[in-house]
């Protein structure tokens, strides 16, 4: 894959400005007045009279490149290692002289000044000063078995080098016979480039033949030197406005590829070096592929990169694409000698919209292909300092992500009198997040294939790409006029009819860090169902393992469902059981109760009866239908469901299973509880209700960490969700007046954290029967901001009277609090507490559902849509700002948990903090990645009306932020859990 920089790669991004406004200050000649008047040129300045057309001075400093200003940033920005060191190997058999391979190298090094050059700082401003030829390069030989080689070569690969002291390149020889020896070099990426490594295993075939004989060799013709190309295009750049003003508008609006993003497991876990897939292609498909692309006046180069496109479009299911390829500054038969960093950076940005053919899009890219090369002599980070901010999509990823290559035979030293043989040391760390590639450099043994940092990306969404680009590649040679959305290979098969652990979903599933078996299983002619094994049985669910596959393998090769068991029921043999299987899909004659409601109510709300693999989008379905769909069906089957799960199954099959998962989750649950817990409450049970919801949840993890006993009240179909070590059920809502009475007359202290938000005469009787049944210990009530209306004055301090117009949400809260507080400290009751909180903010899938159509959803969707967000100007209707408070819930739950201890025997404010609609407009669309067009206005919008802080001064102490309860970091966890369909 490319060996070069990503353009858009450089971290740290405060210091990588100041260093590139430095570098940019140090390019303009300047002229300085030197004592008696005369102006004298600086190094950057043209050579003197004299020196031949074309050269420059050998003395002095020497401006860098674009290529190399990139590479000193990266070196000097730190954390780099040896992600631009180039080795290169080769195993030689046959007799071998090193001290001549030394005089050869010593000899190369002197011929080629970029391999002598130190780079320094003068001023703040970067250069480069050629050093005098070495008397001599240091070749130490070391006696090395075979089998250590590699870790050998990749020690030494990642050896630093010293930039200041001109060191640029290295050699090693390993000894494994009298006639069998691997040679090794390692160059810095400031020094060469791909391009660069023909002309040096050229140059050192000759140079060491010379060595042996120096009269049986022609000597070689003197070669360009990288000083005077970095030179020409110093003073170039003036003249090049054209070019940048067409790149930057072609690029304006460009945003990088929406890669599937990965787990957070899988980010924690990721190695920092690249990783690579491979799928064998047949033998005669490269020659297939220049022939079609002969029928369009197209290159291999030009098929391959559609190959790419199509893949990538399948991929991500974006119409506006960019991918970058490599291109080059050698023009012309003079410069093919040259040895340096003239690699360029190509942005090709094509529209896949339309459902085209093959045929169709190869032209599309053949034109975006064939323009960006006639303005492939710019600097593409001339295009990036254009660009700006734009350079980069609104999560800070680089514009130029995605790359793609044809890649030939690699590179080896022929030395005469040995074979050769190319030693692979490895592809270090990834420049860019994904590249695809079509492997020749075995013509016998072409492959499609693709380099990805599993950093960024999962590796089975990595596996399932190179699969589908070699199906793209094979399907495109044989039907390149077949719409893309119906092109598929012969590595495309149908879904299996039996057991089969090579089934794209079950590869898929094993190669999820958290999976550790996997398999797949089919009946008669239903879609397969996909079963998973949890490493310690902690991890994803099944409907979320669903999503992956959906977002990674083509739309054939998803199963209907994936069930995760404790065990594969498996044969003696090991093979699948499944006769002893769950969860497969029930008969089409005979659905069952469960497959009966969600086809019923997939119909209710979305017009026709559906089949049973009817994708929920394809219906016209959308979030607030989910949220609608999930609720019905929670009310009529008694079993947990989210609109979050209905996003994630998608189809009445998949959720069908994931309903069947729930129930007998349940039932296993409802088994191995002990009765007796649950009927004699502990001393200093905490009751909490609303375990289940977003804010109750992280109240309950709080009291059990710290050791609190806890009964929890929840609805029978969700209760299994919250028993565990330390908590006890009793089932029950906020509807059930008799249950909420008997469960606060077994508690020592009560945390009422349930709310129905939309049904205020059941919030206000079930707080009735709740006060009315109170009796001893603390009562915390988590009440909302609401209830003081809209305050006259811009700070609200606790306990302010409320003001109209209170919401019907604010005015029950408000009743619910005077309830509560009239009955604190009477009859024996402890104090009371009613901590009022604003929009909780936390990774749950209640609270992502209140993010998206919560009092806020309207500026989440336009921010995910992309849609112009009218936003109230700073100062109209004299006020200073607009936006809300907001609250981490495990600060909010601390708040909570702490008034069991020390009531506050009132109002308490739990604000985490404060944020403008402008300014959260802006995060959302960036965690989005998506383009906020904000406009402001002088109207404000009844929903955005909201300009009041609110003091916190009594629940100070347990809001304190923690680490990783910053605003920025607990929306990119809620929006990581969305749905993808969703973000």
């Amino acid at each position: 894959m490319p060996t070069d920089a990503d353009p858009t790669a450089p971290t740290r991004r405060q210091l990588q400005q100041e260093l590139l406004r430095r570098a940019r200050a140090g390019t303009a000649r300047r002229t300085t007045t030197a004592p008696g008047g005369a102006a004298t040129a600086d190094a950057g300045a043209p050579a003197p009279s004299g020196t031949r057309p074309g050269a420059t001075a050998r003395h002095g400093r020497h401006p860098l490149s674009h290529a190399q200003r990139r590479m000193w940033l990266m070196e000097r920005l730190g954390g780099a290692g040896d992600s631009y060191h180039v080795p290169f190997a080769t195993r030689m058999r046959g007799p071998f002289d090193p001290a001549a391979f030394a005089t050869a190298l010593t000899a190369l090094v002197a011929r080629h000044e970029i391999l002598r050059t130190r780079y320094t700082e003068q001023d703040g401003a970067p250069g480069q000063e050629v050093l005098p030829p070495p008397a001599s390069v240091p070749v130490p030989v070391a006696d090395t078995d075979p089998a250590d080689t590699p870790e050998a070569l990749r020690r030494e690969a990642a050896r630093p080098f010293d930039l200041t002291a001109g060191e640029a390149v290295r050699a090693r020889v390993l000894r494994h016979g009298p006639l069998d020896h691997t040679v090794g070099l390692t160059f810095h990426h400031i020094a060469v480039d791909g391009g660069s490594l023909e002309t040096v295993a050229a140059e050192l075939a000759v140079l060491y033949a010379a060595a042996g004989d120096p009269d049986g060799t022609q000597p070689l013709a003197a070669p360009p030197q990288y000083a005077d190309h970095a030179h020409r295009e110093h003073d170039a750049l003036p003249g090049l406005g054209a070019e940048l003003d067409h790149w930057a508008d072609l690029l304006a609006d460009a945003a990088p590829p929406a890669l599937p993003r990965p787990t957070t497991a899988a980010r924690n876990t990721a190695a920092r070096s690249a990783a690579v897939h491979t799928v064998p292609l047949a033998p005669g498909l490269p020659d297939a592929l220049r022939t079609l692309g002969a029928g369009h006046r197209a290159t291999l180069f030009a098929v391959s990169l559609t190959a790419a496109f199509a893949t990538l479009h399948r991929l991500t299911g974006d119409d506006d694409l960019v991918i970058g390829v490599a291109s080059t500054h050698r023009t012309g038969t003079a410069m093919r000698a040259l040895v340096g960093l003239c690699v360029n950076t190509l942005p090709v940005r094509v529209d896949t919209s339309g459902d085209p053919s093959f045929a169709q899009l190869l032209h599309r890219v053949r034109d975006a292909l064939l323009e960006a090369q006639r303005h492939g002599h710019l600097p593409f980070d001339l295009v990036l300092e254009r660009l700006g901010a734009r350079a980069r999509g609104t999560d800070g990823t680089g514009l130029v992500r995605v790359t793609s290559d044809v890649l030939g035979a690699p590179t080896v030293l022929r030395l005469p009198g040995t074979t050769a043989e190319y030693v692979d040391i490895g592809v270090g760390d990834a420049k860019f997040t994904l590249s695809y590639g079509l492997d020749l450099a075995d013509p016998a043994r072409p492959a499609a294939l693709v380099q990805y940092d599993p950093r960024a990306l999962d590796d089975a969404v990595a596996r399932a790409t190179v699969h589908d680009h070699a199906h793209l590649l094979t399907a495109a040679a044989a039907h390149p006029d077949t719409p893309l959305s119906e092109l598929t290979g012969p590595g495309t098969r149908p879904a299996p009819t039996g057991d089969d652990a090579g089934h794209p979903a079950a590869r898929a599933l094993l190669a999820h860090p958290q999976v550790t078996d996997a398999d797949v299983h089919q009946r008669d002619e239903e879609r397969p169902v996909a079963y998973a094994v949890l490493r310690d049985s902690v991890g994803p669910r099944g409907d979320e393992l669903l999503g992956l596959l959906r977002r990674s393998l083509p739309p054939g090769d998803v199963p209907a469902a994936v069930t995760v068991l404790d065990a594969l029921p498996r044969t003696a043999t090991g093979t699948l059981d499944p006769a002893r299987l769950p969860g497969a899909p029930a008969p089409t004659a005979s659905p069952g109760p469960r497959a009966e409601a969600v086809t019923e109510t997939f119909a209710a709300l979305l017009g026709p009866v559906p089949a049973p693999d009817d994708d929920f989008f394809a219906l016209g379905g959308h979030s607030l239908v989910a949220v609608q769909l999930a609720e019905r069906l929670r009310t009529r089957l008694a079993l947990p469901l989210t609109g979050l799960d209905v996003l994630q199954a998608r189809t009445p099959r998949a959720l069908t299973a994931l309903l069947d998962e729930r129930a007998a989750q349940q039932s296993t649950a409802k088994a191995a509880r002990k009765p007796a817990r649950s009927r004699g409450p502990r001393t200093g049970t905490v009751l909490v209700t609303g375990a289940t919801g977003g804010v109750g949840a992280f109240v309950l993890r709080e009291l059990v960490a710290q050791g609190r006993p806890v009964l929890a009240l929840a609805r029978p179909e969700s209760a299994h969700l919250v028993a565990g070590d330390g908590v006890d059920v009793v089932e029950g809502d906020l509807t059930d007046l008799a249950g909420l009475r008997d469960a606060v007359a077994g508690a020592d202290a009560i945390v009422h954290a349930a709310c129905t938000f939309t049904r205020h005469e059941v919030d206000l009787a079930a707080m009735e029967a709740m006060a009315g049944a109170w009796r001893r210990g603390p009562f915390v009530f988590v009440s909302s901001v609401d209830a003081y209306g809209h305050p006259g004055t811009h700070r609200v301090t606790e306990e302010s009277p409320a003001q109209e117009p209170v919401s019907p949400y604010g005015r029950t809260k408000l009743d619910c609090e005077a309830l509560l507080l009239h009955a604190a400290g009477t009859e024996g009751r402890g104090g009371a507490s009613a901590v009022r909180s604003p929009i909780v903010w936390g990774a749950h899938d209640r609270l992502r559902e209140q993010l998206r159509w919560g009092a806020i959803g309207g500026l989440y969707q336009a921010a995910r849509t992309g849609a112009p967000i009218d936003l109230p100007r700073p100062g109209t209707g004299g006020n200073g700002w607009y936006g809300v408070a907001w609250v981490h819930a495990a600060a909010l739950a601390r708040a909570v948990t702490e008034c069991l201890d020390r009531p506050v025997h009132g109002v308490a404010n739990a604000c985490g903090g404060h944020v403008s609609w402008h300014d959260l407009a802006q995060e959302l669309a960036q965690l989005l990645g998506t383009r906020a067009v904000i406009r402001e206005t002088d109207e404000v919008p009844r929903d955005l009306d909201h300009r009041w802080t609110y003091d916190s001064a009594r629940l100070a102490r347990p809001l304190r932020a923690r680490p990783g309860e910053d605003r920025r970091t607990v929306l990119t966890q809620m929006i990581d859990g969305m749905p993808h369909d969703d973000r």
